[in-house]
């Protein structure tokens, strides 16, 4: 046997008396980095989705908590007391704990105001950042938090309900499937009977209610869903054109803001509506999608309505997302442990157009005039 075969064969004997040994001893193999819990600290409790973040994440092993920032007191309390989280997780300012915690991604449930303020702190840290639905509250901030992003190295991602729903990545594929046709009209229809209606708590409904911390109403709260899947479905594509009615329905109980919002976006050979409001008499999320050959219409988060052709019309069932697309931590982990890059209705680059898209609505409303955005950016 030639020398070099012999030094192989007794280095592969070797290995495997190791492995053997290590066996006998009882080591399991250390996790890989997909298998470790990703190190996450939430900035701000504000947001009414926190407390739904911990209702659903909080148990998740594959998920640690290193620390809160928050300078209410009583919401720390309520947090503590509700998840019975321990005192040394809170933290009265972001930097303070980012210092501490070194945490591999911030989660922002602040007020969409504070969205650019989270995000350039944290890039000066290197943290990547995931925060509720819309981006930011004007299209100066969702510049700003680009170019932050962009400096600082570092992911942002927008966390919107509507992304983990069955119905819409089914309607989304037989968009791009071409089994519908060119899309020739989409209407998104999003919205409840208003955060006072419906019971928010009155932290998140302050700020919800302020036209400066929320952008707006109605037309930001929901009108962001509707800009999302419009930017998604049409290819990253910006609008030729915006065009929007906002009203006050009930100026008694929301005198600051929009409570109902309209917005009709151009593009070459399509048209978006968008309906956002706070005064339907139940809460509903759903789209149409039309096309020269058929049409796909959701039905809550796991059913279509599908119409190709002159067949009859068929509800189908979606098929299940891939795991990693399943709800936004398991899209984090993909994101930041895995690799995946970011895409769609998540993605930067999308929702940087979405404020794009609202801000020419805020504008359209206050102006009544059609606001002309030019399409590619």
């Amino acid at each position: 046997m030639p020398r070099n075969s012999f030094s192989t064969f007794f280095l592969m004997i070797a290995v495997a008396l190791a492995d053997a040994s290590a066996g006998s001893r009882g080591q399991a193999n250390p996790a890989t980095k997909e298998e470790e819990p990703l190190r996450v600290a939430i900035a701000g409790l504000a947001h009414g989705h926190a407390f739904g973040f911990f209702d659903q994440f909080q148990k998740r092993a594959d998920l640690q908590v290193v620390g809160i920032a928050e300078a209410d007191g009583q919401l720390v309390a309520q947090f503590e007391k509700r998840y019975g989280l321990a005192p040394s997780l809170f933290y009265s300012g972001l930097e303070e704990m980012l210092k501490k915690t070194k945490p591999q991604a911030v989660l922002a449930y602040t007020n969409t105001y504070d969205h650019r303020r989270v995000v350039e702190i944290c890039a000066r840290y290197g943290v990547s950042v995931m925060m509720e639905k819309p981006l930011a509250v004007s299209t100066e901030d969702a510049w700003a938090i680009e170019r932050a992003a962009r400096e600082g190295k570092i992911q942002v991602l927008v966390n919107y309900e509507t992304t983990w729903y069955r119905s819409n990545q089914a309607a989304y594929d037989l968009v791009h499937e071409n089994a519908l046709g060119g899309i020739r009209k989409i209407v998104v229809h999003m919205g409840h009977s208003g955060p006072k209606e419906i019971g928010v708590g009155p932290e998140f409904l302050a700020w919800l209610t302020d036209p400066k911390l929320n952008g707006g109403g109605a037309l930001f709260d929901f009108g962001c869903y509707g800009a999302d899947l419009a930017t998604w479905l049409m290819e990253g594509r910006r609008p030729d054109s915006v065009t929007a009615v906002t009203q006050q329905i009930k100026p008694d109980v929301y005198p600051r803001v929009d409570d109902e919002a309209t917005i009709i976006l151009r593009y070459p050979r399509a048209q978006v509506i968008v309906q956002a409001s706070w005064n339907w008499p139940f809460s509903r999320k759903d789209m149409e999608v039309y096309g020269q050959k058929g049409y796909a219409i959701t039905v809550g988060r796991d059913q279509v309505r599908v119409r190709l052709s002159e067949k009859e019309e068929k509800v189908i069932e979606a098929k299940p997302l891939a795991a990693s697309n399943g709800d936004s931590v398991s899209y984090l982990r993909a994101v930041f442990l895995g690799g995946t890059k970011p895409e769609g209705l998540s993605s930067l680059e999308t929702n940087v157009i979405v404020t794009e898209i609202l801000d020419a609505a805020r504008q359209s409303a206050a102006t009544r005039k059609t606001i002309f955005l030019g399409g590619a950016r």
